[in-house]
């Protein structure tokens, strides 16, 4: 009779991902029994002592490199870089979800289950505190994305990608005002969603049985067995190459890469801003971290085979982005395409195989995370009696009724135009420079090119600001409230350092940038 031996685990490597999913657990035990007045402060205290929490156990972490939970699990640089990333962007993300006072009862609604442009939503979106189940969703979502980023094998990969899409889609549809375009885009999120993860779990099933060619070495998901396989098998590499192209689908669907970004603007202009900026840092951090990881670690031995393709959907990422956020006329919708653009230039990054690429396209994540979420904090502030005013033309003359907040924005939208002196600089230059030393140069060419094109809506949006008059209809630029003044700072700062003082975080990520195997 075989022993029975159980995998060791080392709970000091997996705390931050325990610490936000017992957040997460606790919270839902705080809906249940904490009078309904004062769950908000308990569930936002809650979440932002679990990430502060979980950032602490990450730097303590800082030195493990180690496979744990039987393999399913790796901690090593790039893992708590990414960990620690997707903490400090979550936290700044929890404190717009926190904000009460720009809005009065915050940016969500009262009761989920309320019929939208009913009598009662009219009511509650006057006022009435917004649902606090907001934030153990939001732990959710954050601990997946820590295990996604960790996962050393498939299968985990995607049980972590659907522990934080599903609370996302809830997420999405929780917007206080344009109830029906909030539902609507967490509607085509979750079908969209749903397809990209049967295409990830067909991937895997693909991929498995490509690994059961090996002589004398059982089949696996796991990371080290496709490695092997990849060099090794003497199966025919039509499953490889098919299980490798429906794992991409799935991953570039979540980072918004196209031709999978058709989700990207509709759920971006009607999911709450402070969700949308949640995702468009953190969820942007976690897929490229699983990109990062299963093309560098599971595949790099068919690198020459998977490069051309990737290459492909990087350039038709940029262009795409690029192309349609010159036509877009909504702040949110130009931020979504804007969005989708990076999204190619962070591929262009994990196509270069050295460790310069993979240290630079974990800077870029950063450095445009900080970016994205004060982006997004001015949208929330720009609003009239109807809410959020996010239609261009409303913006025109914003800079005469509101210079400070204005000047804010413009520096933020220099930053994404890539402006000398900003991170959006030095972010292109951390990604480029390796992907030329590596031969990619019409990689780079499309991304200067792209980006060329990328600063024409940025300017536009500059100019309609800052040189025309203030009509009846330029709405009021709304006094933060300590929240979102905390979390607009730390962006504006974190833009500003990364641009001027790039080489400590740089450092950082270069001393981070190797895999366990």
């Amino acid at each position: 009779m075989t022993e029975l031996k159980l995998p060791s685990i080392d709970y000091t490597a997996l705390a931050p991902i325990l610490i936000m999913l017992g957040a997460a657990l606790l919270g839902v035990l705080v809906e249940a029994f904490v009078p309904r007045r004062q769950r908000h402060l308990a569930q936002l205290s809650l979440g932002l002592l679990a990430v502060l929490a979980a950032l602490v156990m990450v730097m303590v972490n800082a030195d493990e490199r180690l496979l744990t939970a039987g393999g399913a699990i790796a901690v090593d640089g790039p893992t708590l870089f990414l960990q620690g990333a997707i903490l400090v962007l979550a936290a700044m993300a929890l404190l717009l979800i926190g904000e009460r006072s720009v809005e009065r009862g915050g940016a969500f609604v009262a009761q989920a289950a309320v019929t939208a442009d009913s009598p009662d939503d009219r009511r509650q979106a006057e006022g009435s505190n917004g649902a606090t189940e907001v934030y153990p969703l939001t732990s959710f979502a954050i601990g997946g994305m820590l295990i996604f980023v960790a996962a050393n094998d498939l299968l985990t990969m995607f049980i972590a990608l659907e522990v934080f899409s599903l609370p996302l889609y809830l997420l999405c549809a929780l917007a206080r005002r344009r109830r029906l375009l909030s539902q609507e885009a967490a509607m085509k999120y979750f079908l969209l969603g749903a397809y990209a993860s049967a295409f990830f779990l067909f991937g895997v099933a693909l991929v498995y049985g490509f690994t059961s060619g090996i002589p004398g070495r059982p089949a696996g998901v796991d990371f080290a067995t496709i490695h092997a396989a990849v060099n090794e098998s003497p199966a025919s590499k039509v499953l490889l190459f098919a299980g490798m192209a429906l794992l991409a689908i799935g991953l570039l669907f979540k980072a918004a890469a196209a031709p999978f970004h058709v989700w990207t603007p509709d759920v971006y202009q009607g999911a709450p801003t402070p969700v949308t900026g949640f995702m468009a840092a953190c969820t942007k951090v976690a897929a490229f971290g699983a990109l990062l990881r299963v093309f560098h670690v599971a595949f790099s031995g068919a690198a020459w085979d998977f490069t051309p393709v990737l290459g492909a959907i990087a350039v038709l990422t940029m262009l795409v982005g690029a192309v349609l956020a010159v036509t877009q006329t909504d702040i949110k919708r130009l931020l979504a395409y804007s969005s989708i653009a990076n999204a190619g230039y962070l591929l262009v990054g994990v196509l270069a195989p050295s460790k310069d690429g993979l240290s630079g396209t974990m800077f870029y994540l950063v450095a445009y995370g900080f970016s994205v979420l004060a982006a997004f904090a001015v949208v929330t502030l720009v609003r009239d009696a109807d809410g959020e005013a996010t239609h261009l033309s409303r913006w025109a003359g914003l800079g005469r009724r509101s210079p400070f907040f204005a000047a804010i924005f413009t520096f933020l939208l220099l930053a994404f135009a890539g402006i000398p002196l900003t991170s959006g600089f030095m972010s292109k230059f951390a990604i480029f420079a390796p992907a030329l030393d590596a031969g990619h140069a019409w990689l780079v060419v499309a991304g200067v090119l792209t980006s060329m094109v990328l600063a024409f809506p940025y300017l536009r949006v500059v100019v309609m600001m800052w040189l025309s008059e203030p009509g009846e209809s330029t709405p009021t630029v709304t006094t933060p409230g300590g929240l979102t003044s905390a979390a607009l700072m730390i962006g504006v700062l974190a833009t500003l350092v990364l641009g001027v003082v790039p080489g400590p975080l740089l450092d950082l990520a270069n001393g981070a940038a190797e895999f366990v195997r």
